[in-house]
């Protein structure tokens, strides 16, 4: 099969990732912080060692701001459910996936507030809009960093800079950026991030990260065991502890402590020059194609590696499904869990064919891929 839909979940995984978690299952998947043996202290040696990779890639000064979680949807509820309250306002933007828009959504009935700052037809969203949308009880700016419909990148260190000036709190959603592009939360003023870790970071489903500033003190969202202050039947107020409630995906952990260490080794900027080359390549050729509609920039340095299309009126999911069926191509059709981005780029009734790129994604498949989208664009 030729994979081109990362943004969903990447694949494959670097092979240092497979060795990781099949060793962990194999050698020393005891429970990590709780028991002393040997195999326990090793699985609690692979959660930090991977707590601390993570600080290093972001530069995060403490590594205990680092708490693992589900996926970047359970990261993103997190902080928005533990930071907002009655009477809060927030302000977010149009260009959201459904992990960001329903959280709000949810709060809004116990009286959060919120602002949608509109984008434009090509996914942008000015930073003075922002601003501009600020009020008196505003509490949080939640932004995400590529659109995972057209890929197109938010200027978060502007951003950043009006959250710091007005003293709000800053989330970003690094869903489709973490582990691609340089995020540094120290210069870019980010108060907390959230991702997941088995798209940009390589790592295995069912792995997340949230980065919190530890002068914010969220409302944890699950209660139970720690290991850590045990003889007391409340939750420990102790960062990671307070948000790390019974026990740790170790292989998941492991996989993902070797992703990133990939990463590391291979360089971000390498990463991101590898998929900006192709994207580039790639929407060229598209937009060579009759019939075609191309959403989003056309540069390949204003946007992620996520290429949304049409061909004519054609429903995306026929599309998606003859690329799969015809010339094994695998794609994502539909909505793409972001309704409003939709609205914004004019495809909320069609939806979209969504081609997502990656750092083993090679030119000869995005050759094919190109070549089946002109045969159908022909019939």
């Amino acid at each position: 099969m030729i994979y081109l839909d990362n943004a969903a979940t990447t694949f494959p995984k670097p092979e240092s990732v497979y060795k990781a978690i099949d060793d962990c299952m194999r050698y020393h998947c005891a429970n990590p912080g709780r028991s002393g043996h040997k195999m326990a202290m090793e699985s609690a040696r692979i959660v930090e060692d991977t707590r601390d990779l993570v600080a290093k890639l972001f530069n995060i000064k403490n590594p205990m701001d680092v708490i693992y979680t589900f996926n970047a949807t359970d990261s993103l509820n997190l902080a928005i459910k533990g930071f907002l309250h009655s009477g809060d306002h927030v302000i977010t933007t149009t260009m959201e996936h459904n992990s960001v828009l329903r959280p709000i959504m949810e709060l809004e009935k116990i009286g959060v507030e919120h602002t949608f700052v509109k984008a434009d037809a090509n996914g942008k969203v000015n930073p003075s809009d922002i601003e501009a949308a600020i009020k008196d009880n505003t509490k949080m700016i939640a932004i995400i960093h590529a659109s995972n419909v057209v890929g197109t990148l938010i200027d978060i260190d502007a951003i950043g800079k009006i959250a710091k000036k007005h003293n709000i709190a800053y989330l970003v959603d690094a869903s489709q950026s973490a582990g691609i592009y340089d995020i540094d939360v120290q210069s870019m003023n980010i108060d907390m991030l959230a991702m997941p870790g088995h798209k940009g970071l390589l790592g295995p489903q069912g792995t997340g990260l949230l980065y919190v500033n530890g002068d914010i003190k969220l409302d944890s969202q699950r209660q139970g065991g720690t290991g850590s202050r045990s003889a007391e039947i409340v939750q420990p107020d102790l960062y990671p502890d307070k948000y790390e409630s019974g026990t740790h995906n170790t292989p998941g952990i492991a996989g993902l402590g070797a992703g990133i260490q990939f990463l590391l080794d291979t360089g971000i900027e390498n990463i991101k020059n590898h998929e900006e080359e192709l994207s580039q390549y790639m929407i060229d050729e598209i937009l060579k194609i009759d019939g075609v509609t191309l959403y989003g920039p056309k540069s390949a340095k204003e946007r992620a590696a996520v290429i949304a299309l049409n061909i004519r009126d054609l429903d995306s999911g026929e599309v998606t499904f003859r690329l799969d069926r015809e010339y094994d191509i695998a794609t994502r059709s539909g909505i793409h869990c972001a309704p409003l981005a939709h609205e914004s780029i004019g495809t909320i009734k069609q939806g979209a064919v969504r081609f997502s790129l990656g750092y083993f994604t090679t030119k000869e498949e995005v050759d094919k891929a190109i070549e089946a989208l002109k045969v159908i664009a022909s019939e």
